[in-house]
């Protein structure tokens, strides 16, 4: 099992693609470390979001806390607390850490909304290389406004030996949006087809089921069904900064509070029941890394045949 952390929704950039800036949690409403010590331990894989998780207070803690909970943790950030990362950093070397950049310095600046905002981001993912932690990288969230720097950020991620993680604009309650929209799909699909090629053609397996998921990009900018079931609050769930389970920060459905239940009880409770039903009727098709990744764990097969199938032709200048 997998879960996704959303510790707070305070955030200090105001991003074109997410409105969740202008509709903070307060610091006394969020989640605490001791409400993390409540989440099960044995978990595959925990990733810490936000809002910007480096502006909790007891984000030090909660990393503490969550490290001992899972096989592997992520932080995704947009890198702007460059010093606070990094101590945090020296201290748990373990962790992993996606810093949100959406292209080169103009097109991240100005996407993003802060100044200044891509040598923020570079300078931690740079210091945090210099320290020797080894799961760090870029992240891309594309759309028309970026397409044309997906590849051009793709070719520095590699020359800096980091990873490259992608995502595409999405609607709902989360980001406080529902007009995001790509106007030049092709334009996108091109730029995303021409990664593809890139990765698959990548010495790295890794690199090859990045492709695969880059694919489900294309395919949910192109409106069609996931490539794969969704298994959200059942193979993963998400935590609110205000300690609700939920499926998914798709889906705005609530299973039962960390704060005021155990865990055991939420998870097997008959709300949990009608969420999952639910999750099983949704119709968003939504492409996210922390649905798609374990979905393509638990049907391993059908990465694998696409990647075959993907190299053979590339192979053959198909």
């Amino acid at each position: 099992m997998e879960a996704l952390i959303a510790v707070t929704y305070r955030c200090n950039a105001k991003c074109y693609m997410c409105n969740t800036w202008k509709y903070p949690s307060r610091s006394e409403d969020e989640i605490t470390p001791r409400d993390i010590d409540k989440l099960p331990s044995g978990l595959k894989f925990v990733n810490i979001t936000g809002g910007e998780p480096f502006t909790h207070e007891y984000i030090e803690e909660i990393i503490s806390v969550a490290s001992r909970k899972t096989r592997r943790l992520v932080i995704s950030t947009n890198g702007f607390f460059t010093d606070k990362i990094v101590d945090i950093a020296k201290k748990y070397p373990s962790i992993g850490v996606r810093v949100s950049i959406e292209g080169l310095p103009a097109s991240n600046d100005r996407l993003r909304g802060i100044q200044d905002g891509f040598d923020h981001g570079l300078r931690t993912l740079l210091r945090l290389h210099e320290l020797g932690l080894k799961d760090i990288g870029f992240g891309i969230t594309i759309s028309d406004r970026n397409a044309k720097d997906l590849n051009e950020l793709y070719t520095l991620s590699e020359k800096l030996g980091m990873e490259f993680a992608t995502a595409t604009v999405h609607n709902n309650f989360y980001f406080h949006k529902y007009d995001n929209r790509i106007e030049n799909k092709d334009e996108v699909i091109t730029e995303l087809r021409k990664l593809e090629k890139r990765m698959l053609a990548s010495k790295k397996p890794k690199s090859w089921f990045r492709a695969f998921f880059n694919e489900g990009l294309v395919n949910f900018i192109r409106g069609n069904e996931r490539l794969l079931p969704c298994g959200m609050g059942k193979d993963v769930f998400f935590v609110d900064p205000f300690g609700d389970i939920m499926p998914c920060n798709g889906l705005n459905m609530s299973m039962g509070n960390i704060k005021e239940q155990s865990f055991e009880e939420i998870w097997f409770g008959q709300k949990a029941k009608e969420v999952r039903l639910a999750v099983k009727e949704c119709d968003k098709n939504c492409w996210m890394v922390g649905s798609a990744s374990p979905a393509m764990k638990k049907s391993i097969l059908v990465p694998i045949k696409w990647i075959l199938q993907n190299k053979w032709r590339k192979e053959i200048g198909n």
